[in-house]
């Protein structure tokens, strides 16, 4: 594998000038000075933000940078969560870790370089401890080893930055960013019982009745595969589809649906037909009451451009059939299969507008550090890319899963998505929450992912 560059170079710094003006509304210059010296500068004020302890553990692909701790508050900095602040380095935190020299700000630590780390995945390129999946896990991070993967560590460090800003440049007004939700839906499948083999479809209703005791859908199961020709059945236990936009409405949402268009693993990909008469209604009813359209890659295709292009390419045709037209189409990998950057690039290839992909299985979290919207880097070949990354924040499975945290008690899983939400809003950021419609079969399901959405 081929490695451009180090930290930093000018692509570098070119992206994270744009990462700040995105973040503090505000067009700063970024330049190195010196072999170890970073520094920050504004067009429209005099005087400098001085970095001079550049990391150079932040241009290496690996999870074993020590990890340090800050004290804002004792410093006289406010720490927008109230704790102190996770600082990975290779080297002693300096003290005081930020000071003024004459007219200058000095920040002893490479905020800069860390943002670059945690934004760019840099941390995962070429890792071999994956999962069954093919999955890089939670448990392999940084960020799990030094528990900090339920904080949005660059926002937090971003904040510290702004209020440097301020004091060097009382005259600049930053940007102030309010907190949002943005709630998705993969759809892995669209009926329980429709579109089932025979042999299936007995297996899944034995499965109903006798060991969840869902006799109701146990006994409309052979109606529902029967009557489902153009619309999905009523009744049915996955078809939730409008339950969650007429939640999504009440709170001021839009629920965003990804569509699999395509099969690469018939054994892990969805069994319903993307182009039957039922799907291409579903998403016709999606589009007409002002919700979203995306795409759900196939299990395999996070390693194949190709396959991931196609699957693009499929949905586009459907949508215009259909007559469905959106600013731009976005979506998430199937069981969140994810390497850096090939499947990144795949995305690009494929003239996706974002993707949601970015958070772990095993636990949910902040993987990127983040739960700003940003635009993609390539580590690899150093080079900002077209697309934006909008980190996942939580799916339902990485709470609930037996495989995974298995916090089956509602009112424990209540409080960990609870927990992760109130960390967005204290940043001003996305509280972004993927619930799969086919995880909603019970009341206790709805009533939990109600109870997220509205609070």
């Amino acid at each position: 594998m081929s490695i451009q560059g180090g930290w930093p170079t000018q692509a570098k710094l070119a992206w994270l000038q744009q990462i700040l003006v995105e973040r503090f509304g505000h067009a700063f210059v970024v330049q190195r000075t010196g072999s170890d010296t970073l520094r920050l500068a504004s067009h429209e004020a005099n005087g400098t933000i001085f970095f001079d302890s550049l990391e150079t553990a932040f241009c290496q692909f690996h999870s074993d940078i020590p990890c340090a701790e800050w004290d804002a508050a004792a410093e006289d900095w406010l720490p927008i969560l109230g704790k102190p602040l996770p600082a990975p380095t290779v080297s002693q935190l300096a003290f005081p870790l930020v000071d003024k020299v004459g007219d200058n700000y000095f920040i002893h630590y490479d905020i800069l370089g860390l943002t670059y780390w945690m934004l760019s995945r840099k941390e995962e390129v070429g890792r071999t401890d994956l999962d069954e999946h093919g999955r890089f896990p939670a448990t392999s991070s940084h960020a799990f080893k030094y528990d900090y993967l339920e904080r949005p560590i660059v926002d937090e460090w971003l904040h510290i930055l702004g209020q440097v800003i301020q004091r060097q440049w009382p005259g600049i007004q930053l940007k102030q960013h309010r907190f949002s939700m943005k709630v998705s839906h993969d759809v892995d499948h669209t009926s329980r019982y429709a579109f089932c083999r025979p042999k299936q479809l007995l297996r899944r209703m034995a499965g109903d009745g006798l060991l969840r005791r869902h006799w109701g859908d146990t006994l409309r199961a052979p109606w529902i595969w029967v009557t489902t020709k153009h619309i999905l059945h009523p009744r049915d236990p996955y078809n939730t589809f409008d339950w969650l936009m007429d939640l999504s409405d009440r709170h001021g949402l839009t629920s965003a649906f990804y569509f699999m268009t395509g099969v690469t693993d018939a054994g892990k990909d969805g069994n319903y037909d993307f182009d039957h008469p039922t799907t291409r209604y579903l998403m016709r009813r999606i589009h007409k009451r002002g919700h979203e359209i995306g795409l759900h890659p196939s299990f395999n295709t996070y390693l194949d451009p190709q396959s991931l292009m196609a699957e693009a390419d499929k949905l586009r045709c459907a949508m215009v059939e259909e007559g469905i037209e959106q600013t731009g189409i976005g979506g998430r990998m199937h069981y969140l299969r994810w390497t850096q950057p090939i499947t990144l690039r795949s995305w690009v290839q494929s003239g996706m507008a974002y993707d949601s992909t970015l958070s772990y299985a095993d636990r949910p979290g902040f993987r990127c550090g983040t739960c700003h919207e940003y635009p993609a880097f390539d580590p690899v070949v150093d080079e900002q890319l077209g697309l934006r990354i909008r980190p996942l924040i939580a799916m339902e499975c990485s709470v609930l899963a037996d495989q995974y945290m298995a916090l089956a008690d509602a009112e424990m899983a209540h409080e960990k998505l609870l927990q992760l939400k109130t960390a967005c809003k204290h940043v001003g950021g996305h509280f972004t929450l993927l619930w799969h419609n086919s995880e909603l079969t019970t009341p206790e399901r709805k009533e939990l992912y109600e109870s997220v959405v509205a609070t």
